[in-house]
């Protein structure tokens, strides 16, 4: 299998958007997915506050995130001054140019603290290449991807992991990376997968 992941860098920790840390915990095997990345996994507190107050939604995304940190795989990072500085130019504007709290802090995070922003939604990605075109970005899918997590997962465990995270986590995948889960998956469970375009459920 290719290896699709942007994360080459091992020295340079990664902090995950909300949807991300979701997308690791719907797959069923966070745990050895950060055992097996070499990177650093950080969470803004932002993040770790949207996934706590979403427990009325029947997911326990919040309860995950804590036995992670508790397990000192993942750490509860927070905003300097600087990072500060960055959120609210990303909170504060109309619509078209805004994010919600728990992107806006990843991003400022990242650029306060030179680390790689782990982050699925296009919006949010547009407005870095926009606003912060010196910041390398990343995603669910770059992290699934890394040829660590392939060779600790294998291929099956891997396929599975991918699909449940389409699923239970409504996995959103960027362009660039949509043939290469579709290559992973399989037509027939991609069809399945609501978060996946309806060009590619329905183009097999």
């Amino acid at each position: 299998m290719e290896h699709q992941s942007c994360l080459d860098n091992r020295s340079v920790p990664v902090v995950a958007d909300t949807s991300v840390v979701i997308n690791l915990n719907a797959t069923g095997c966070a745990r050895e997915i950060l055992d097996a990345l070499p990177n650093r996994f950080l969470v803004v507190s932002e993040v770790e506050l949207e996934l706590e107050l979403d427990q009325h939604t029947g997911r326990n995304d919040g309860v995950s995130l804590a036995e992670l940190v508790a397990s000192r795989r993942a750490a509860i990072v927070r905003l300097g001054n600087e990072g500060l500085l960055h959120f609210f130019s990303l909170v504060s504007g109309p619509a078209t140019q805004t994010l919600d709290d728990g992107e806006a802090a990843t991003i400022a995070y990242a650029m306060e603290h030179r680390t790689i922003p782990l982050i699925d939604e296009r919006k949010a990605n547009r407005l870095c290449v926009e606003r912060f075109p010196s910041l390398s970005t990343a995603s669910t899918v770059d992290l699934l991807a890394h040829e660590n997590v392939q060779g600790a997962l294998g291929h099956d465990r891997l396929a599975n992991a991918v699909f449940d995270a389409l699923r239970h986590g409504r996995m959103r995948v960027l362009p660039h990376h949509l043939s290469w889960v579709v290559d992973l998956i399989g037509p027939e469970r991609a069809r399945q997968c609501a978060s996946l375009p309806s060009s590619i459920r329905h183009g097999y």
